[in-house]
This record gives C-alpha cells, sequence and structure tokens, in this order.
C-alpha cells in the first residue's frame, strides 16, 4: 500500500522540480501533508474542466452549432459575452455564501455537475434544434452553463489557495494546461478526418464529451482531502459591494491589477474575431473548425507549462509579455486581411495566427490567476476573486458591446488594431505592478 504513494510522491516532486514534496509557505500543516495526492487530483479536475471548455468554446464549437440549425447571425454575437459575463458577474454576489462553508469544494462539485448538464441540453439542441427557437435555447444553455461556470470559479480558486502551495500554483495550471490541450488536440484531428460531412451528430459527440469532462472535474473535486477552514464573515451581496468597493480604495496594488486585466480582455475579445476571418474562408465545414481546434490545442499543449514555470517566478512579467504577443499577433491578422493574393483566401493563415494568439492567451489567463491568488491570503481570497472577476464581467459585456459595433461597422481587421492598442496599454499597466509577495 505504501509504494503508489512513494510513486505519487516522487511523480510530483518530478514535475514540481521539488526535492522536497512537503514544502509549504502559506497551507496548513494538514493540507501540507496532503499535497502530493490533491495536486494530482487538482490536475485531473482541471484536464476535465478545460477539455469540456475547449470543446463547448463560444469562440469555435457554439458558432458552428449556430449556423447548422440555422439560428439568425445576430445570435453568433451574443455567443462570448454570455459565456464570460454570465461566468463572471454573479460571483460576487455568491462570494459571502462560499465563506460560510468551511469546506468549498461541495460548491465546486455542484457548479460542474450543472455544467455537465447545460452541455447535455447544448447536445440534444445539436441533433433536435431549428432556427430562431433553437438558436435561443442554445443561447439560454449557455446562459446555465455560464452561471455555473462562476460557481465552480470561484470555489476551484479558494479549493486551490487552501491545498496547494503558492509557488506550486503556477506550475500546476501550466501542466494542466498542457495535458488539456493534448486532449484537444485529438479531438480537433477527428473533426478534421469528418471534412464536409454533416455535423450534427459530431457536435453533439463533442458536447457530450465536454459534459464527460465536467463530470469527471467534480469526481476529482469531491476525492480532494480539503482541511476546513473559517466559516466566519460572510457577507451578503450588498455587504460584499460595499467591502469591495473599500478593497479598491484601499488596496491599490489591486487597484491596479484590475485596471491591466480589464485592459488584458483584448486578448479573449480578439480570438473570436480572428477566428470569423477564418470562418469566412472555410464557411461551416467541420473540417475548417478541427483545423481551429488542432491548433488551439497544440498551442496550449506547449505554451501552459512555459507561462506556468515563468508565473510562478514572476507572474507581473508573464501578463506584461502576454500582452505584447496580443499586440503582435492582433496586428500581424489585420496585416493578412488586407494583404492581396490567394494565400489569404485560406483558413490556414488565420489558423496560425489564431494559434499564437492562443499561446498568448493562456499566458494572460495564467498570469493575472496566478498574481491575483497570490496578492490575497486566505481571508480575503474569495472576496478578492469574486470582485475581480464581477468587475470584469461588467466590463466584458460593456465593451463587448461596443466592440461589436465597432466590427460591425470598421470590419474584423480594423477593430484587431484596435484591440492591439488596447493591449500596448495593457502592456503599460502590468508592467508598472509590484511583484506579488
Amino acid at each position: 500500500m505504501a509504494q503508489p504513494d512513494v510513486s505519487q510522491t516522487q511523480l510530483y516532486e518530478w514535475l514540481t522540480g521539488d526535492d522536497d514534496s512537503r514544502m509549504c509557505d502559506d497551507i496548513p500543516d494538514g493540507a501540507c501533508q496532503e499535497q502530493p495526492r490533491n495536486f494530482f487530483l487538482h490536475l485531473s479536475a482541471s484536464l476535465g474542466n478545460k477539455l469540456a471548455d475547449e470543446l463547448s468554446s463560444a469562440r469555435l464549437v457554439l458558432p458552428w452549432l449556430l449556423g447548422i440549425i440555422g439560428a439568425p447571425v445576430w445570435m453568433v454575437g451574443l455567443l462570448v459575452p454570455i459565456r464570460e459575463a454570465g461566468a463572471l458577474l454573479p460571483q460576487l454576489f455568491v462570494a459571502g455564501f462560499i465563506r460560510l462553508k468551511p469546506q468549498r469544494k461541495w460548491v465546486w462539485v455542484a457548479g460542474a455537475i450543472f455544467q455537465a448538464v447545460a452541455a447535455v441540453l447544448l447536445a440534444l439542441l445539436a441533433l433536435i434544434g431549428n432556427g430562431a427557437l433553437g438558436g435561443g435555447l442554445v443561447l439560454a444553455a449557455l446562459v446555465m452553463l455560464s452561471l455555473a461556470r462562476g460557481l465552480s470559479s470561484i470555489a476551484t480558486k479558494d479549493v486551490l489557495g487552501k491545498t496547494i502551495a503558492k509557488r506550486r500554483r503556477g506550475t500546476l495550471m501550466g501542466w494542466s494546461g498542457s495535458i488539456a490541450g493534448a486532449a484537444t488536440l485529438i479531438a480537433g484531428g477527428v473533426l478534421v478526418l469528418f471534412g464536409d460531412r454533416p455535423g450534427n451528430v459530431a457536435l453533439a459527440i463533442l458536447l457530450s464529451v465536454a459534459a464527460a469532462g465536467w463530470l469527471l472535474n467534480a469526481l476529482c473535486a469531491a476525492r480532494i482531502k480539503e482541511v476546513p477552514g473559517a466559516a466566519e464573515g460572510g457577507e451578503n451581496a450588498w455587504d460584499s459591494i460595499k467591502l469591495g468597493m473599500s478593497l479598491m480604495r484601499e488596496d491599490t496594488t489591486f487597484l491596479h491589477f484590475n485596471v491591466a486585466r480589464a485592459l488584458l480582455l483584448s486578448s479573449a475579445l480578439a480570438l473570436p474575431y480572428l477566428a470569423l476571418l477564418g470562418q469566412q474562408q472555410s464557411g461551416t465545414e467541420l473540417g475548417g473548425l478541427g483545423i481551429l481546434v488542432v491548433v488551439s490545442g497544440l498551442a496550449a499543449m506547449v505554451a501552459s507549462p512555459i507561462w506556468g514555470k515563468r508565473a510562478d517566478r514572476s507572474s507581473r512579467r508573464v501578463m506584461r509579455d502576454a500582452a505584447i504577443g496580443t499586440a503582435m499577433c492582433c496586428l500581424l491578422a489585420a496585416l493578412i486581411a488586407w494583404l492581396p493574393g490567394s494565400w489569404t483566401q485560406s483558413v490556414l493563415p488565420y489558423a496560425g495566427v489564431y494559434a499564437l494568439l492562443v499561446v498568448v492567451h493562456h499566458g494572460v489567463r495564467l498570469g493575472r490567476k496566478t498574481y491575483l491568488v497570490d496578492i490575497a491570503n486566505q481571508d480575503n481570497r474569495a472576496l478578492y476573486v469574486a470582485l475581480s472577476n464581477t468587475f470584469t464581467g461588467v466590463l466584458m459585456l460593456i465593451v463587448g458591446g461596443m466592440i461589436g459595433a465597432l466590427a460591425q461597422w470598421l470590419g474584423s481587421a480594423m477593430l484587431l488594431v484596435i484591440l492591439a492598442l488596447i493591449a500596448l496599454g495593457a502592456m503599460l499597466s502590468a508592467h508598472r505592478l509590484p511583484e506579488a509577495e
């Protein structure tokens, strides 16, 4: 019975570069003893979650779904704002509720199960949905999925902060991104093989696999050994808002971080428009979707461990460098769209830039997640995460609507130039942040 534990510890030490698996800085002694086991449960849970996210992507998969069932085109523009804002906006309102729970993993489990149910509904709509009604039901299922995602997100970060030591969180997220990227790569390869065949059944299968991913996420979360924490200090939504505004005024680092994070939305907002340029060349055939899914998975697999290691050294520099990369990708995509020649009439050049932007976007996500968890402590981490996410969710709805109007007026290529300028602002803002202690 001891051998598996030894093997697990050795593998943990190899993955993290530790020669002492019990090295802990800011977690309880009981959690420290369980750190190798919890590390792999977090890794497996993240695999399920990230794979499910990719296979139900509002940037790639769901636009194809709406196209196949004949939904109105304007509905496509609502996918990313609903996906992101729906996950972020409610978090401040449940932060106090989560704070009252000695063990927060069960909130995580509930959110994962609801996401699985929403994915099953989307799979059914791929088979039987039609027209505006079908599109409306897709958006409704996406709202359910996004709200459940928000519930899981805040609980996940809180459990992560309680069970994994500070200097190992970036490494964990990096490896999870790499493994999920490999799984997504396989799924994209299968899509390429479908080519121009009818995509209803294939999309239904993809979304069913996504549901299975969230069930895996829930199972692993339930098995994590979480030491019960303090259950005092839970606030209602209004009290959380007042306390959050007070923190914004008092903690200048937290305020400046949220400014940088807001400007870093440029990477998330650029992805669907870059994909749109590629989709205009490939139509709605699953072969074009498969290429984009493949490059997305390959990029995630390559990028995440690198960003993760760098985030453990300096998450601030990761955000800064990712902002520079976002600006360069946006400008390159706009240039391709403006250049004449038959080679621009293919999905391939846009897929290449899309892959680069996915690499950069992983840096944005890993950098800001690691920075936020590190500047908070066990007492205020849930509130910090919820407040930051709610702030970002409001901006996503506002800015997403403005970006959509600009895209309709200026076109996707010119819009990418504007997003490049915003990314340069994010670079300057992240550069001015202090290092997370």
